[in-house]
């Protein structure tokens, strides 16, 4: 006869049954214990009956769930993280599955089946990294093969807990405060681009991101015309002590003797204050959109098949509204401390580099390897003495002028002509 094992509940409930057919009791005060009802205990009685013991074993044991993801699905998805989406994060994978491959599951499910193959998302939070590292190591002590510890072992020494951004308050209003930073990291195979962001701190929505080569003055400029453009002007932004935005303040008591750089002269023009810091932590909001970007982005550029930068650029135009669509906060914009979009023609002024040169003898100006020549508004040319200072401003819109003595000229190119070709006379 096949012995039968029962769980603990099913056991109670079998000897419950089987004292009250024994000795007659009753059956109100055993579907109290067994909190069913007394159709309950009929249905208990008659099945101890028929087939004894083994009628208390649940009907379900045994049997594969309908809802059970099968094996060969578990396989795909799990050798598919290892072999392309590695550097993905379990929620955005997840999405890609149900996207791209119909598959269904959940961030914990997921997470469930990386564990079993000793497999941990890099930025885990400390805890979860603790709890797997006592795993593995309980691991290695009952393992006996060398191989599979050295595995072990690796995986060990991959986990490294970081101490995470202090807490601080969000701001109450939208464009109360910008927190910007560039970002530099292998964006796509082979190439370390900048991506330059600004986020809300508030909101928490991205108002602005450029990729560049460096971490430049026109990024921030395209960063900051992307907020002028979509939002209008905010109240301040936050930044790090780049040379882009303040410089030192010299050893004197006199102010006027500090000098604003192209981009905090920009700000003042709009109104905008910058508020500096050399602590990462204090502007937390965008170093952890840094991550955030780090981990999803590359993801994102490869599918869509971008290589070029021009095309990056173009791409986080549609990106930005797909990633602020699932992780903005749902406030009510309307109360915002923006103020009211400045005109194209005012935003292209403001964001110009001026450089300052000097008139040649030839009464041109030499910018970019390019000579111009100085119009006026009455399409005159202008002439000046040699090495006079000249002052160029190329707006953002890619205009040149030139502001010589206070009075506003435009440039125009002179074109270089070919030279000409010697003949020799013999």
């Amino acid at each position: 006869m096949r012995k039968v094992n029962l769980r603990m509940n099913e056991i109670y409930k079998y000897e419950t049954i089987k004292k009250l057919i024994e000795t007659n009791g009753n059956k109100n005060n055993d579907a109290c214990k067994l909190n069913c009802t007394t159709r309950t205990i009929n249905r208990l009685i008659q099945r101890y009956h028929t087939l004894g013991k083994a009628g208390f074993i649940h009907a379900h044991r045994g049997k594969t769930p309908a809802m059970m993801i099968s094996i060969d699905v578990k396989e795909k998805t799990i050798n598919l993280y290892h072999n392309e989406y590695a550097d993905t994060n379990f929620t955005q994978f997840c999405e890609i599955l149900e996207k791209c491959f119909f598959i269904s599951i959940s961030d914990s499910t997921l997470n469930n089946w990386l564990r079993e193959k000793n497999t941990y998302f890099p930025k885990a939070k400390r805890k979860t990294k603790k709890m797997i590292k006592k795993l593995l190591s309980l691991k290695l002590e009952e393992t006996k093969s060398e191989k599979a510890k050295n595995i072990i072992k690796e995986t060990i020494s991959t986990i490294d807990s970081k101490h995470a951004h202090p807490n601080r308050s969000r701001c109450k209003y939208m464009g109360e405060m910008i927190q910007m930073d560039a970002s530099s990291f292998m964006w796509v195979k082979d190439c370390i681009w900048h991506l330059h962001l600004a986020i809300d701190d508030a909101t928490g929505e991205v108002v602005g991101a450029y990729f560049d080569t460096q971490e430049t003055l026109n990024a921030y400029y395209n960063v900051t015309h992307q907020i002028l453009t979509n939002y209008g002007i905010p109240a301040m932004f936050y930044t790090d002590r780049r040379t882009v935005f303040e410089y030192k303040r010299k050893n004197t008591a006199f102010d006027d003797e500090d000098t604003f750089t192209q981009f905090s002269y920009a700000c003042h023009q709009l109104g905008v204050q910058i508020k500096c810091t050399s602590v990462a932590q204090a502007k937390g909001r965008v170093e952890r959109l840094n991550q955030t970007f780090q981990s999803r982005l590359p993801v994102e550029l490869r599918r869509a098949l971008i290589n070029k930068i021009d095309a990056a650029n173009e791409f986080l135009k549609s990106y930005l509204k797909e990633f602020n669509d699932k992780f903005a906060l749902r406030i009510n914009f309307t109360h915002n401390v923006f103020e009211n979009q400045p005109t194209t023609e005012k935003i292209n002024t403001i964001l110009a580099v001026v450089s300052s040169r000097k008139i040649d003898a030839g009464h041109s100006i030499k910018y970019k390897n390019r000579l111009y020549k100085t119009i006026s508004s009455k399409e005159d040319e202008g002439f000046f003495k040699k090495g006079s200072t000249v002052l160029v401003i190329e707006s953002f819109d890619q205009k040149l002028y030139a502001n010589v003595l206070d009075q506003l000229f435009i440039l125009e190119e002179i074109p270089i002509h070919q030279s000409m070709h010697l003949v020799t006379y013999y």
